[in-house]
């Protein structure tokens, strides 16, 4: 007997629609236990502050508990490797920052990739590093910064968050387009004594992110001098860009956004992005965000895959030519 035309369409119709159903409602019963988001700095700095706004909204957004998970060490290496080995199931997020590019550059074994393993949710902001200096320094403008790091040439030295982080790279770029010689003084985060040894006069200067600075420069701990993003940080402007004090075209603008293990299924990560997009949305949620100096700026994941493809080329040749190598 032939089976009816109209009948045959209809069932077709249905099993085409089967997978697109079963995507559906697995995207809605996710999240269904504990989510982590990991980290790859301790606790206290700008990149902690940053995950630990986004994982209580989303705990709040998915009605279970996204929880922080600080792994640092080896300039993000461990973080990255944590989650690119975790399953790939929507449970094991990352706070993506510059590293996660740069890494590739400065060590000669690590044990991801950061195209092949990692499938890009959204930005979350961007942000410029801070420049500052002991309030008992001489440094008083950036002007005075150039001056005696060209008189001192090896001696003013600088601190970092630690090897081939973005504040690092801010210096080293500052050291090849101004022709200057400072010298590089990592530590491992912002709360790993560098802070203390900058207070005191141990240190000369510290190049950082405006989530980890921004707030002891206005409380008067330090002296902010210079941003290092090519135009004044809108919820900063009282600090003028290196760009504009002395050094044209410097442009150094860093990043955070959220990823996950490649291979998650995209019903999971497009629900991630939608749910990042109303978060970064939100007013509220927008003014958190201020006091770390991050301009908020959510994306598709196609659009911020492609930043970190423009990082690569950005990076890379600096990294060689300076012959950074990671610890």
């Amino acid at each position: 007997m032939a089976f009816p035309r109209r009948k045959f369409l209809k069932l077709a119709a249905g099993i085409a629609a089967l997978p697109a159903a079963a995507r559906v409602a697995r995207a809605q019963s996710w999240p269904s236990r504990v989510v982590r988001l990991v980290v790859g700095f301790p606790a206290g700095g700008g990149n902690d502050a940053v995950a630990r706004i986004v994982a209580n909204r989303l705990s709040e957004i998915w009605g279970q508990q996204v929880i922080v998970e600080n792994k640092g060490g080896a300039g993000g290496n461990l973080a990255f490797e944590t989650v690119a080995r975790a399953a790939p199931d929507g449970y094991t997020m990352l706070m993506g920052f510059p590293g996660l590019v740069t890494n590739r550059f400065l060590y000669s074994s690590i044990n991801f990739d950061p195209i092949a393993d990692f499938a890009a949710v959204s930005l979350i902001g961007t942000y410029g590093n801070l420049l500052v200096v002991p309030n008992t320094s001489s440094i008083r403008t950036f002007p005075d910064f150039l001056n005696q790091a060209k008189a001192n040439p090896g001696k003013v030295t600088f601190a970092s968050p630690g090897i081939g982080t973005s504040p690092h790279l801010a210096g080293e770029l500052l050291k090849h387009k101004a022709q200057i010689d400072i010298t590089h003084v990592p530590y491992r985060g912002v709360a790993a004594g560098g802070m203390s040894d900058l207070i005191a006069g141990r240190i000369d200067s510290m190049f950082n992110t405006t989530g980890s600075l921004l707030q002891a420069a206005r409380a008067g701990q330090v002296r902010g001098i210079a941003v290092t993003s090519a135009e004044r940080i809108p919820t900063a402007s009282e600090f003028p860009t290196i760009a504009e004090s002395g050094v044209a075209g410097f442009d150094v603008t860093g990043w955070y956004a959220l990823l996950v293990t490649a291979r998650t299924p995209d019903d999971i990560v497009r629900r991630m992005n939608a749910d990042m997009a109303t978060l970064l949305g939100e007013p509220a949620i927008r003014s958190r965000f201020d006091p770390l100096g991050v301009s908020v700026r959510a994306s598709s994941p196609e659009a911020f895959a492609a930043l970190m493809r423009s990082e690569f080329e950005l990076w890379g040749l600096l990294i060689e030519a300076a012959n950074i190598k990671g610890e």
